[in-house]
């Protein structure tokens, strides 16, 4: 039994390594794995047709996508895996051989550098050579390509939270009607999807346009939830169109808990908690040991002071000083004590949004979703309960608490309504944002100094430079140069580059476009507030030190003293107590030559000169 537990305390870094992550819920823990992704590309003759104004090809632009997913995979979720699979080749390369014209580029694993530089040598004019010398182009067989990547799934002896597959193609018909294979192609992705796997379509224009119900509607599978992307009828005709939606798909939306909100006596609704925006960091670093460069775990044990022997974590107690005396507090007591109540949010009540102000930001905000699954008709009352507020301008006060052992935070839950663009991508989903709120001692005054007030005229001028600067504001657009050249030079370095690709620093202002948008109103606004002559870049001038009416400078007050109280210093023996400035002084008054400065150098020559 002491074994047991002591196997349970210290459990090796190394066994932790690989276990799966997990979430905490409201109630229970819910086993998460990695997301898993295929690129089941076609390899025909019509991929690799030049666009319009010799454009790229739909090959192109998929390698494009795939390459730059395979970057962000390495730089966010490593552990994730991939998989780079075509279909319609004329050679063959899969597990065994088993399935004619279908080449796995990658098996199902984690990206790395050179995955990525295979991606990138198949990109261009050289990248189109490559793969008909190497893949070829035949005849194809969809189905048996779905079957090979479900046999690359079913290789996978990790645990996969999400699996999810990508077709891109260009043609609505890959069968040329052939009812045989056709009908292979259906049950296979029957087989898939009952496995588990989401089968997405990444169409690209054609000749005649893309006609979806022709073949593939039978294939993909359809939206998980009402905020996924369903099947798109228009197809991609820019790298820019394909990409977007490559990105709207390839990442599954992971749950921070899942927790439940109450609207009253017995009325729960089950609501997930989103991170729609985190700040982007650079990686911990790894400690690695210098002879093998291999990972270094570090492992923590507890020792007893005096007799140096191990201790169990039940022989580990914490105590507390209180009236000079030491209570000590068993483990179950401290979770007692940190314990408020059972986590989720509480309505307190509702406010007008009018009453939220900037100054309450505290923090980045998370996202509320109703969770069906998790309790029927919470949807239907999440909506409810979002249209009424969205109608009323109101928030939602709430008590909120994350984990057992958290303490309890004030939020708002800020309604927010679902836009779509043009091309019905979702652009805001529908659901609550969560606003930490901030208690009465976070918010404090500040000593703001008052500085001269500007005239109307001056005002005024000012509002013209600003509504001539103002532009609209993406939090997309404006990339941390910092954290872009480092991943810039990691990669360079893992991939044997000569040098880092360049960058550009989107936050250094635009100077000449600037001026250009002004014009001649910065002059104005100078001229206006700034006296004549005024130069910014020219250094400030030298304060000159207070002087007196003739302009010379204060001088110090002369430091006397008599030959009287010196001889008294001298007999006494307190000539040290005397500072150097008073001892040089001295020396001067009575002509004594000092060959030094130091205290000890000036008082041996007044007494050579007065004993």
């Amino acid at each position: 039994m002491i074994m047991a537990e002591w196997n349970a305390f210290y459990r090796n870094e190394e066994e932790e390594e690989g276990q799966e992550e997990v979430e905490e819920t409201a109630g229970d823990y819910k086993v998460m794995g990695r997301d898993s992704l295929v690129f089941l590309v076609d390899a025909s003759k019509e991929m690799f047709i030049k666009g319009e104004d010799e454009g790229p090809s739909n090959f192109d632009m998929t390698m494009q996508c795939v390459h730059n997913v395979y970057g962000s995979k390495i730089i966010s979720s490593h552990k994730d895996l991939v998989a780079l699979v075509f279909y319609g080749t004329e050679k063959s390369q899969n597990p065994r051989n088993a399935f004619k014209h279908v080449y796995v580029y990658h098996d199902l694993k984690e990206p790395g550098a050179k995955r990525v530089q295979d991606v990138d040598a198949l990109r261009g004019v050289k990248g189109a050579q490559l793969a008909a010398d190497v893949m070829g182009n035949g005849e194809t067989s969809l189905g048996e390509a779905l079957w090979c990547c479900a046999n690359l799934y079913s290789d996978v002896n990790l645990r996969l939270s999400h699996k999810r597959l990508m077709i891109f193609t260009c043609r609505d018909e890959p069968h040329g009607g052939d009812m045989a294979k056709n009908q292979l192609a259906r049950t296979k992705a029957g087989d898939l999807k009952e496995t588990g796997v989401v089968i997405d379509l990444m169409h690209m224009k054609k000749p005649g346009g893309f006609d979806v119900s022709l073949f593939f509607c039978d294939i993909i599978s359809p939206p998980e939830d009402e905020s996924e992307l369903g099947l798109q009828l228009e197809p991609c005709a820019k790298l820019e169109d394909l990409q977007k939606r490559v990105r709207a798909k390839e990442q599954k939306k992971r749950v921070l808990a899942r927790l439940s909100l109450c609207l009253g006596e017995g009325m729960k609704v089950a609501v997930g908690v989103y991170a729609t925006c985190m700040m982007a960091k650079r990686p911990a670093p790894i400690r690695l040991y210098r002879g093998t460069n291999e990972p270094v775990h570090s492992k923590t044990r507890t020792f007893h002071t005096q007799t140096g022997s191990l201790l169990l974590p039940s022989e580990v107690k914490k105590a507390q000083v209180y009236g000079q005396k030491q209570i000590v507090m068993e483990k179950d007591e401290v979770d007692a004590i940190n314990k408020f109540d059972e986590p989720g949010f509480v309505v307190m009540g509702f406010k007008p949004l009018d009453k939220l102000k900037l100054h309450h930001h505290l923090r980045p905000a998370v996202f509320l979703y109703p969770e069906e699954d998790q309790v029927t008709g919470s949807a239907c009352m999440f909506a409810a309960l979002l249209k009424r507020c969205s109608e009323r301008s109101v928030f939602a006060m709430c008590r909120y608490i994350r984990h057992r052992n958290t303490p309890p935070r004030f939020v708002a839950l800020v309604p927010q309504r679902e836009e779509v663009d043009p091309g019905q991508f979702q652009v805001t989903p529908p659901g609550f944002n969560v606003i930490y709120l901030p208690y009465a001692d976070d918010i404090r005054p500040l000593d703001v100094t008052q500085g001269p007030t500007a005239s109307n005229v001056q005002v005024h001028k000012m509002k013209e430079i600003v509504s001539k600067l103002r532009f609209k504001y993406r939090i997309d657009a404006f990339e941390n140069p910092a954290l872009q050249q480092y991943y810039r030079n990691l990669e360079a370095l893992a991939l044997d580059m000569v040098a880092p690709e360049s960058i550009e620093d989107f936050i250094m202002p635009k100077v000449q476009k600037m001026d250009e948008r002004l014009g001649p109103l910065a002059q104005e606004f100078k001229d206006l507030v700034y006296p004549a002559n005024y130069n910014p870049d020219s250094k400030a001038a030298a304060k000159r030190k207070t002087g007196d009416a003739d302009g010379n400078a204060e001088k110090k007050p002369k430091v006397e003293i008599s030959e009287d109280e010196l001889r008294t210093h001298l007999q006494n023996g307190t000539l040290g107590k005397l500072t150097v400035p008073i001892l040089k002084e001295a020396c001067k008054q009575f002509g004594v030559r000092t060959t030094g400065t130091k205290k000890q150098e000036l008082i041996d020559a007044l007494v050579a000169k007065l004993a």
